[in-house]
């Protein structure tokens, strides 16, 4: 931490530079200049979502689930619940009704969490994989520490963000490549990927960004919470160095336009061929659905997925697309 204790203060590396973080095998993110073009552009075709778009699915969880099975649970967005080896651990917990600095404005909740907050077991672990608003949600990691007082999982910098909001929550942070022991049969390591991160106008790349993998007695799960496609080196590199993988957790969502997402969010076409480049058994799918953050239609991520899956010859019960509410197991 610096001395002001308003950013991360460490060594220079190969991804980061004394004062910023950034992605070797990335590009930065785009500048204020081609957001307002993306914003107030002409042509600009934003699909309308309905103003409420409930799942008809509805997860109470057990308190525990021990041994070698896995339950995960899909709150929404990104947010999932993972049951397995007694631990239950919370990935991007956002339970606000606005993926928000501010509880006036910005991309409101389109349907409810699939777990009830109140619904929710003994927390032990959050995994937070950036700064952005619809994954770095303070609120809801205030709500954790005040019931649950749960280990917080970052990467470098977001603790600092953290704990200035609000000091009780337990957040510890790592740089990429770190393994983590979680408990006596879980770890977690956390592993470059193509994106970047900001909590305001002025803070760009001052935290780290990253995606997760998670042992697990079931075998290895692959989480990606946000991540554009690139050259496909970051989805090799994981299932060369942390294969074999039996699940991929991948983004689908937030890809329109493509010249201004296509270097921080994977299309649907995209994940496919990330599925295939890290050599998961199986995949879900997640941000999409729940906060409308660009201009496809709320439907159409899973819609393109569907069709990817056929296109590649992928069988589409091996990539599949829960509601909130819903539960897989393993």
């Amino acid at each position: 931490m610096s001395a002001s204790g308003k950013t991360y203060a460490g060594p220079p590396s190969d991804h980061f530079d004394g004062r910023q973080f950034f992605d070797p095998d990335g590009v930065p993110p785009k500048s204020l200049r081609e957001v307002l073009r993306w914003q107030f552009g002409r042509g600009r075709q934003r699909q309308a979502w309905p103003e409420w778009a409930p799942s008809p699915h509805a997860d109470t969880p057990p308190p525990r689930v021990d041994g070698d099975k896995v339950r995960l649970s899909f709150v929404g967005h990104v947010s999932w619940l993972i049951q397995t080896a007694g631990l239950n651990i919370l990935i991007d917990p956002v339970w606000s009704e606005r993926a928000s600095p501010v509880r006036w404005a910005g991309p409101k909740r389109r349907n409810d969490p699939g777990i009830a907050f109140d619904a929710l077991p003994p927390i032990d672990v959050a995994l937070v994989s950036h700064g952005h608003y619809d994954h770095l949600d303070i609120a809801t990691l205030s709500k954790l520490a005040a019931r649950f007082s749960p280990r917080v999982i970052t990467p470098l910098g977001n603790d600092v963000a953290m704990r200035r909001a609000d000091n009780a929550v337990r957040a510890e942070a790592f740089d990429w490549h770190r393994r983590v022991e979680l408990g006596s049969r879980l770890a977690v390591t956390l592993v470059p990927t193509r994106h970047w991160s900001a909590r305001g106008l002025f803070d760009r790349n001052t935290a780290l960004w990253a995606s997760f993998v998670l042992e697990t007695p079931a075998g290895k799960i692959y989480i990606v919470c946000d991540s554009g496609y690139g050259e496909g080196k970051h989805f090799r590199r994981v299932g060369e160095v942390h294969g074999p993988l039996r699940l991929a957790i991948l983004p689908i969502g937030a890809y329109e336009p493509r010249w201004f997402m296509r270097d921080q969010h994977m299309s649907p076409s995209d994940a496919v061929k990330a599925l295939d480049d890290c050599g998961a058994e199986q995949a879900l799918a997640h941000h999409h659905g729940t906060f409308q953050l660009t201009d496809e239609a709320i439907d159409a991520p899973v819609e393109a997925l569907h069709a990817a899956l056929d296109q590649a010859n992928i069988p589409r019960g091996r990539f599949v697309a829960l509601k909130p509410g819903q539960v897989f197991e393993f």
